[in-house]
């Protein structure tokens, strides 16, 4: 029975993929801010601002994934906001690689999340692919050098995979939710043009190419973890409204008033480019949930 250690595991994609593992028949481990209690796995305090890590953490552990980083979506981009999104995901990093080698933990696997925002908060006719730059703005630069510290594991030898997450829909928390309420309300609307896409994933597939990638020896490198279908804004924002029987009514949000409100942020809700999932279905990944309709039956539900 194989080891995982799960940094950051009590977050969205951590608590659902924590459970597949335990299915899996796998000893799951969670890094977390807070001493918690399970029956089920071992929780470890953590603390990346001080650098550190609880003794015997990572005592017999075989794979990482490190999925901590603070909310991009939570607070405005400030300086000082902007600096706590890019040392959360460096410095976690840092963090666990200075620890297994300190501690010569014989590591088989590790795993980082990054994000689609790689290719930068843009909207063009471009389809982007993992051999695509990173782009030169806010989120591009983040991801580079967030994925350039997990390079610090494949430079020791150990396999190394980055997965390049889009917006991840789910039931209870997420994007999803915030995007529905609005619309039950009777506010809904289309954001600004309505042309940006949306690279989406279902919750289900983003857990569910972690235990890919941590099965399967052969992938190294970068995966883009995305839907094959892209959608626009204003389809999506149509789609949702309709399976939830409402209708929108308003006028599109322009541009500026959205800018004013979130300012830097509206990135997020305002650009939005189509990201490929070719390469990780090409080493035998099977989506759940390839397109939107399907999806959102089943999230709605």
């Amino acid at each position: 029975m194989e080891t995982i250690l799960i940094a950051g595991g009590t977050g969205l994609i951590g608590l659902e993929l924590s459970k597949i593992f335990v299915e899996k028949g796998y000893r799951v481990r969670i890094l977390s801010r807070r001493k918690l209690r399970s029956k089920e796995m071992e929780y470890f305090v953590w603390d990346v601002p001080n650098a550190y890590l609880e003794p015997h953490a990572l005592l017999g552990v075989d794979h990482i994934i490190n999925l901590a980083g603070a909310n991009i979506g939570a607070q405005k981009w400030t300086t000082s906001r902007k600096k706590v999104i890019l040392d959360s995901r460096v410095q976690s990093t840092q963090l666990l690689y200075d620890e297994v080698v300190k501690q010569a933990i014989p590591l088989k696997t590790f795993i980082t999340s990054s994000a689609v925002g790689y290719y930068g908060s843009i909207t063009s006719s471009q389809v982007f692919a993992e051999t695509d730059q990173p782009a030169n703005d806010f989120l591009g630069s983040v991801c580079r050098q967030w994925e350039t510290a997990s390079l610090a594991f494949q430079n020791s030898g150990i396999r190394t995979v980055q997965i390049r997450t889009g917006v991840v829909l789910s039931k209870k928390e997420g994007a999803l939710p915030k995007m529905m309420q609005p619309i039950q309300m009777g506010l809904g609307s289309v954001l600004g043009s309505g042309l940006q896409y949306i690279p989406w994933i279902h919750l289900e597939d983003i857990c569910q190419i972690y235990a890919f990638a941590v099965e399967n020896e052969k992938l190294v490198g970068a995966y883009n973890a995305v839907a094959p279908q892209s959608i626009q804004n204003d389809a999506f924002t149509h789609i949702l409204a309709q399976k939830i029987n409402k209708k929108i009514l308003l006028p599109a949000i322009p541009e500026w008033v959205l800018k004013l409100i979130l300012g830097e942020m509206s990135d997020l809700v305002l650009k939005g480019s189509r990201v490929s999932s070719n390469k990780i279905q090409s080493e035998g990944f099977k989506f759940q949930y390839e397109n939107i309709e399907n999806a959102l039956n089943q999230l709605l539900i």
